[in-house]
């Protein structure tokens, strides 16, 4: 099983943490509230532990689960605490309007998170096409985007863990398009599916 480390203390830090103690994996929780950080890992269960915020992380694979103006500035705080560490981007950067990317340009937050992190260091794209409520109680196929193999490999290791599907979209500059999948998921939410009970997926038809 996998060692992970989230970075936050919110919802998404709560619903990935449920799954991965579930599965097995060592957890470890870090927030700049301490107080936090201690009630969600006591809420988390079994072995979970607390970190120091800009600690060296305990986990090999470390989550940030925070909102996404804030996880390029927390990488480059954390500096060479992430070195040799997988760091794994869940963040959906929507405009005010959610039907947009709040950057501008053929980037991601994952890409730039990419530009601060530490030698040594790789940066996965994940889970960020998957509503809460879905992770908390379907079996969603996740879509992954990277430029290690090894680390994309460690990442979907944890994924199957929690009883998922890990979908490998291709090198980190495919992460710009997995936002723009979030988007789409937005949309679909508010008119087409009209609900926020589904996620996108792939079927294969083989004739």
């Amino acid at each position: 099983m996998s060692s992970i480390t989230l970075i936050g203390t919110g919802n998404m830090a709560r619903t990935i943490g449920t799954l991965a103690v579930v599965g097995g994996n060592s957890v470890e929780v870090m927030g700049r509230d301490q107080s936090k950080a201690d009630d969600v890992a006591k809420a988390l269960g079994g072995d979970t532990t607390t970190g120091n915020w800009g600690a060296v992380p305990a986990g090999n694979i470390v989550i940030t689960a925070l909102l996404s103006d804030r996880i390029v500035p927390v990488v480059a705080e954390y500096g060479d605490a992430l070195a040799e560490k997988v760091i794994v981007d869940i963040s959906n950067p929507f405009n005010a309007t959610l039907d947009g990317l709040a950057h501008s340009g053929e980037t991601s937050i994952a890409q730039e998170v990419a530009k601060v992190a530490p030698a040594g260091a790789s940066v996965v794209k994940a889970f960020n096409t998957i509503f809460r409520n879905v992770l908390e109680n379907g079996r969603p196929d996740v879509f992954i985007a990277g430029d290690d193999a090894q680390a994309k490999a460690g990442v979907a290791e944890f994924i199957e863990s929690l009883g998922l599907r890990p979908l490998d979209a291709g090198r980190l500059k495919m992460a710009h398009w997995l936002e723009g999948m979030g988007v789409v998921t937005m949309g679909l939410a508010g008119n087409g599916v009209g609900h926020w009970d589904f996620a996108l997926g792939v079927n294969e038809f083989t004739g």
